[in-house]
């Protein structure tokens, strides 16, 4: 809840109090403060939302990140053998193509040397055979 919203708040209920006599005032205060707790689950659903709508889901992007440790020489030489193991985690990753490209270019990736370039030959490497081909990442176009 901000600031200009309490202060907004505790004006009206002021104003109503000025204009109402007698046991009245508490009224106003009552809500007010179903007002303020309103807001703020409306606010802390719309977090809540914000969360769940990542490109990979409820699951952060660097974390599904370090799912791809085994592709670490892969993304940074295109000529590298791609381990199986690799190929497994990119073919589950690449449902959501969206994740996909969040995840390989994201900071963890990042930090760890990924070429983008590079990674992004790795379906295709693999032999996926329903990759997302020409799926636009970034700059990037998946082969």
């Amino acid at each position: 809840i901000d600031r200009s919203t309490a202060q907004s708040c505790r004006r009206r209920r002021e104003d109503e109090e000025e204009k109402e006599s007698g046991g009245h005032g508490m009224e106003s205060k009552v809500r007010c403060v179903w007002f303020l707790l309103v807001v703020a689950v409306v606010v802390a659903a719309g977090v809540e939302t914000v969360r769940g709508a990542g490109e990979c889901g409820r699951v952060p992007v660097d974390q599904v990140a370090l799912k791809l440790a085994p592709c670490a020489a892969a993304t940074q030489n295109p000529r590298a053998a791609v381990p199986p193991n690799c190929c497994a985690q990119v073919r589950s990753i690449g449902r959501n193509p969206k994740c996909l490209c969040a995840v390989m270019l994201s900071n963890t990736a990042r930090s760890a040397g990924v070429k983008p370039a590079v990674a992004m030959t790795i379906p295709k490497r693999c032999a996926i055979a329903n990759r997302p081909i020409g799926y636009k990442c970034g700059p990037y176009t998946l082969p």
